[in-house]
């Protein structure tokens, strides 16, 4: 209770550092199953990116978008829904921007298929950049959420940042190990494997201190700035997590991991925030 005390009392970008911490040491976490398992059975892995797909779909509205909404009824002369679809828009275009640029490598994929600026850079690392690509928007989103906290908003509570923190790094662990395992395969030691896999998830912290700072020094980018983190992270379901989940034929794993993903960020936001 003391240590909670002393959250509340601080600086809304040392909180998101904080938040965003906790998602870094979950992923760090579920990167050392490395350490027991040299491989994870498909039907696991399909369930554990549809796991991941559901917590950050469920994240994006539930505390993204219905705050931006609620911020923009307080804070703007036009209607409420504008701020969220723009920066909702921004937020996926900015990815796709990204996705264009940075070089990477989905799994499962043959290298002659990496995306991104050409590059003679090995599979190991092309297969580290998209998970550190989908990496930043959770960062941003917890960040966010935490900014918002300075501003007096209306939808923005301590209790709604700090579930969503909570469901950012729950759904890291598995997504850690999707990293850190496959990397296994791919003949690398255990010891590299974990490391490379918590270091995806380095760019969550830069991510979140950056959100909540720009929150704060850019007041007026409230309530874009929820719905842009929403709109990035939406992106990466789409584009990158259900994809992968559903290619081999246990769909059901995936579809179901899903759902329970969703239904865990959405209990947390709801009975949190």
């Amino acid at each position: 209770m003391l240590i909670f005390d002393w959250f509340k009392t601080q600086n809304p970008v040392i909180q998101a550092l904080i938040g965003t911490l906790f998602t870094w040491f979950m992923t760090a976490a579920g990167s050392g199953i490395v350490f027991f398992f040299k491989s994870i059975k498909r039907e696991v892995l399909d369930g554990m990116l549809g796991f991941a797909a559901g917590v950050m779909i469920a994240a994006s509205f539930w505390s993204l978008l219905a705050p931006a909404i609620e911020m923009a009824e307080h804070s703007s002369n036009m209607p409420p829904w504008v701020p969220a679809v723009v920066g909702f828009i921004l937020g996926g275009g900015f990815l796709h921007l990204i996705d264009k640029i940075l070089p990477h490598l989905h799994m499962n994929l043959p290298e002659t298929e990496a995306e991104g600026i050409s590059t003679s850079w090995r599979k190991s690392i092309l297969l580290i950049l998209a998970i550190t690509l989908h990496n930043f928007p959770e960062g941003l989103a917890v960040g966010v959420a935490f900014g918002a906290l300075g501003s007096d908003f209306a939808g923005a509570t301590l209790a709604g940042a700090i579930a969503l923190a909570i469901g950012i790094g729950i759904q890291n662990f598995p997504e850690g190990a999707a990293v850190s395992v496959p990397l296994r395969r791919e003949g690398l030691s255990r010891f590299r494997c974990f490391w490379y896999g918590q270091l995806s998830g380095v760019v969550e912290p830069i991510g979140g201190v950056l959100g909540a700072a720009a929150v704060l020094l850019i007041r007026p980018i409230l309530p874009y700035a929820p719905s842009f983190a929403a709109g990035a992270m939406i992106f990466v379901v789409v584009e990158e997590l259900i994809p992968e989940s559903q290619q081999s034929r246990s769909t059901d794993y995936a579809t179901f991991g899903a759902m329970l993903g969703f239904a865990v960020m959405m209990t947390l936001d709801v009975a949190l925030g």
